[in-house]
């Protein structure tokens, strides 16, 4: 049987560890007394976080390389986006056999699993002959990766009570918006000292596995009885797959998983092409790939900002006013997209600074979709499973972010593809005023 939703369930009573088990997370060992405390709470969080951003250096690196595999492969756009759009596929399957999977061994386990293969497969990519053989390893890597989010999620409830889930889910989120600038930045430093598209691949795993070992010391599940505590304890459990369809009847599930599509389209494109865009945005005598790999951290900072708003504001508006939120959110994007490829044609400055914008459009309903709504629909037992329903739904989309939205590119430049985009996402905002 499904759990109410976060805002019609009462806050858990906090019961010493010796007197529960682990009631957590039953995979996992047991929290101290001593240690159920904020400050624990916020340590934990801020390692969950670290840990993330150690993900996504072995991930947004290949926004960095997209044109150095180019170069060094004779390769087309569209050709170099399927390494892209094979990662985001199995990034997608791995969300959805993941969940399931992070939910029965624990949010603790699977998330140093996840930093551990992520960071083995990052450094086999590095050694890849060819774009094949990147694309197998950058994609095992992805699937990998799939299973840190759910992880960080299973954990929350067990930490905080459900009023305050969006502004601890919108903190965790920053860490993917972090940690894809500072992967940005990093690879831009191996390129500027001479490295290639080896060295922009392979570095950031070394980093990768340093963090595993400080998140393996830190991370443990809360000492809260959560919902799915108390239905151990009471015997009323139901079968994984019979909430799994109850998840999906639930119109508002559904409603979400058709955003995540959109949103995370639009996320993917932004990752994968936004130093490509910035580069033929510059006009001159020449194009330098390391100035646009620093314009395009704008995205993310901007970004950053969003994912803390969204949740501070998901915290304190009327559930019943939430949609519009959303609404807003897309239909200004579906504006900013509209007028990026004119922009670029006047101005460097200009096109960079609308980039900026559209991190700052993208991020916020990105973080509520599969952060905050997840742990409300799917509970403390199905956190992970609801989070990797929606972002699989929406990495099916980013996976056209690579090889598709590519040949858009190679057909009709970049106001071919961000007008598709715009009006995909103009759409989607008239879908977002069905949320209820």
């Amino acid at each position: 049987m499904l759990p109410a939703p976060a805002e019609q369930r009462t806050n858990a009573a906090i019961e010493p560890a010796s007197t529960r088990g682990d009631a957590a997370d039953p995979a996992e060992p047991a929290v101290p007394k001593a240690e159920a405390s904020s400050t624990r709470g916020w340590l934990v969080v801020a390692t969950l976080g670290l840990g993330y951003i150690g993900i996504y250096l072995c991930r947004k690196n290949l926004s960095v390389a997209m044109p150095l595999l180019q170069a060094d492969f004779h390769a087309s756009k569209a050709e170099v986006g399927t390494v892209a759009s094979l990662g985001t596929l199995a990034y997608a399957a791995g969300k959805v056999v993941n969940g399931p999977v992070v939910d029965a061994i624990g949010g603790r386990r699977g998330f140093l699993v996840s930093i551990v293969l992520v960071a083995l497969f990052g450094a086999l990519g590095a050694l890849a002959p060819g774009l094949g053989l990147l694309a197998l390893a950058y994609g095992i890597s992805r699937f990998a990766g799939a299973a840190g989010w759910g992880g960080m999620l299973k954990l929350v409830p067990s930490w905080f009570p459900p009023q305050r889930s969006g502004t601890v889910v919108g903190i965790l989120s920053s860490s993917y918006v972090i940690g894809g600038a500072l992967a940005t930045l990093l690879a831009r430093q191996i390129v500027s000292l001479g490295g290639g598209w080896r060295a922009v691949m392979g570095i950031p795993s070394v980093l990768a596995l340093v963090i595993a070992v400080v998140a393996w010391a830190i991370v443990r599940p809360g000492p809260r009885v959560t919902d799915e505590v108390v239905a151990a304890k009471e015997g009323t459990h139901s079968s994984r797959w019979d909430d799994v369809v109850g998840l999906l009847r639930v119109p508002r599930f559904l409603i979400t998983c058709a955003l995540s599509f959109t949103v995370t389209l639009m996320r993917e494109s932004f990752n994968t092409w936004s130093v490509d865009f910035l580069v033929s945005a510059q006009k001159g005598g020449g194009s330098s790939l390391a100035a646009a790999s620093l314009q395009s951290i704008g995205f993310d900072l901007a970004g950053l900002v969003s994912i803390l708003l969204a949740g501070y504001a998901y915290d304190r508006v009327r559930p019943d006013k939430r949609r519009f939120l959303m609404f807003g959110s897309l239909a200004m994007l579906a504006c900013v997209l509209g007028v990026l490829p004119l922009a670029a044609r006047e101005s460097a400055l200009l096109a960079t600074a609308l980039v900026g914008l559209a991190g700052l459009l993208v991020y916020g309903p990105y973080s509520l979709l599969a952060g905050t709504m997840a742990v409300e629909t799917g509970g403390a037992r199905l956190a992970a499973t609801a989070a990797g329903i929606i972002d699989g739904a929406g990495y099916v989309a980013g996976a056209l972010a690579g090889v598709t939205l590519g040949r858009l590119l190679d057909v009709g430049g970049y106001g071919l593809g961000f007008g598709v985009l715009a009006a995909i996402t103009a759409l989607s905002s008239l879908i977002a005023l069905r949320l209820r």
